[in-house]
């Protein structure tokens, strides 16, 4: 399935108004009121062959790509062809996005079943057992992208053009990014989110959606490199991940053991690969 552009169009812009009273040090005028614009979060349910999988906090915008996205890198389903439909509905204070998944794939799913309430930015909050966490993902078959040399140019593109894409972090300032750039560096698509793994999610499930092949580019977050944001690229064979913020060790250990390039700590020229 391809992106549905009638249900994009009728999602929210992602940002509300709100009344605020703006301070400024001292002034004998005291405050001003006006209003602020603030990131919306909402309960969004996401539903897989009539049952309810998970609630997570989530921006409502590229609610299919995040639908699509949370999928993949949960294992829910296999591969992007395994979902077959993706409906959303909005409601006043919650929206609820239904997906029809493979039968094979749903009865795993029924077998391996979890409930989460997530939180913004979910780690591995409702997992029911440590056996169920997944550290040691297998190597990726993805070739690496750049050698000791183009490595550092391209880091410095992508952390160049990510600001110019972040449209609801200018609005907000509280919203986490997920680029995808090409080889180059290149910043070809930015999804955002209150949730940094939702923001991965949207943009893993626009790729997928959108039929882009995952080996052929990297990941740069504008947050911190978590075990959760590495694992959720593992899945889908992309070779490098980078985030302007520091990586956790379990981070490190998963890229490492997946065969991923971890890069963080990006901020203009200056980026410190972990090897």
């Amino acid at each position: 399935m391809r992106l549905d552009q009638e249900t994009r169009q009728a999602e929210s812009s992602g940002i509300q108004q709100r009344p605020v009273l703006r301070h400024r040090g001292a002034a004998p005028e005291g405050a001003t009121a006006t209003t602020d614009q603030v990131v919306e979060e909402l309960p969004v349910a996401l539903v897989f062959n009539g049952i309810s999988h998970a609630v997570m906090m989530v921006t409502p915008r590229d609610l299919q790509a995040f639908a699509m996205g949370f999928a993949l890198t949960e294992g829910v389903v296999g591969k992007p062809s395994d979902v077959y439909d993706i409906e959303v509905q909005h409601h006043e204070r919650s929206v609820e996005v239904t997906l029809t998944i493979a039968q094979e794939d749903f009865m795993l799913l029924k077998q391996q079943r979890r409930s989460m309430a997530g939180r913004s930015g979910c780690g591995v909050c409702g997992v029911e057992s440590l056996e169920l966490i997944d550290t040691a993902p297998p190597r990726i078959a993805a070739a690496p992208l750049h050698d000791a040399v183009s490595l550092a140019p391209a880091i410095a593109r992508a952390a160049a053009e990510l600001g110019q894409h972040q449209h609801l972090m200018r609005a907000t300032g509280g919203v986490h990014a997920a680029a995808w750039c090409d080889a180059s560096g290149a910043v070809l698509r930015v999804c955002e989110d209150v949730g940094r793994h939702n923001a991965m999610d949207k943009l893993i499930g626009y790729l997928a959606l959108e039929r882009v092949d995952m080996t052929r580019g990297f990941v740069f977050m504008s947050s911190r490199a978590s075990y959760e944001l590495v694992r959720k690229a593992a899945r889908l064979n992309i070779p490098l991940l980078a985030t302007i913020s520091a990586p956790s060790t379990l981070a490190i250990d998963v890229a490492t053991a997946a065969g991923i390039k971890l890069v963080s700590f990006c901020r203009k020229d200056d980026c410190v690969e972990f090897t």
